[in-house]
């Protein structure tokens, strides 16, 4: 079995949670960071840091065969551990049972509460006073699998959907280094 510290990321954007990951590394390896998105800009920032990365669009692919081919190139790079980092795209059963219990993600929200998307507007609307992040396994279930760690941001009464995720995003940066160098460690 590959050496779980060998880690890949997988982003489709900006990737400021994979930027994190890579900055406070901590008993992993970044060795990759890979994209759906072959102009996600988060691939340019990893080259220009040295790393190796890897991309090929996934629109227009039926999911499982790009899941296959994505799994191909983790094999290649021996890679251990799978971080999800801004990856906007559902991976197939087929992936997820291949690297089971070897994926994680960040969530912005206290799971299980608010799976999915727009969570940030989720928690304004139903009033909660606290929200914040999770670090989760993945499983075919969204957002389902075992909660590694959380992070928690007050909510304040000015809050906009944009003001509260932006408190999160920081709190996501902390979090998910921590608990991917944990993760690997086990």
């Amino acid at each position: 079995m590959p050496d779980p510290r060998r880690v890949a990321i997988l982003i489709s954007g900006r990737g400021s949670n994979m930027r994190a990951l890579v900055e406070k590394a901590d008993g992993y390896d970044v060795s990759l960071v890979a994209s759906n998105k072959p102009d996600a800009a988060g691939l340019q920032w990893a080259r220009d840091r040295g790393l190796s990365t890897w991309s090929q669009e996934s629109k227009g692919v039926a999911k499982e065969a790009y899941d296959r081919i994505l799994s191909d190139t983790l094999t290649e790079y021996r890679i251990g551990t799978i971080a999800l980092a801004g990856f906007m795209r559902i991976l197939s059963p087929w992936f997820i049972t291949q690297w089971e219990g070897r994926i994680v993600n960040i969530h912005p929200s206290l799971l299980p509460k608010y799976r999915g998307l727009d969570t940030h507007a989720r928690a304004l609307e139903t009033g909660d006073a606290v929200h914040g992040c999770s670090v989760h396994l993945v499983t075919e279930e969204l957002d389902a699998g075992e909660v590694l760690g959380q992070a928690e941001v007050q909510v304040a009464p000015e809050d906009t959907a944009q003001t509260l995720e932006q408190r999160v995003l920081a709190a996501e940066h902390d979090l998910y280094p921590k608990i991917l160098s944990e993760f690997v460690s086990r």
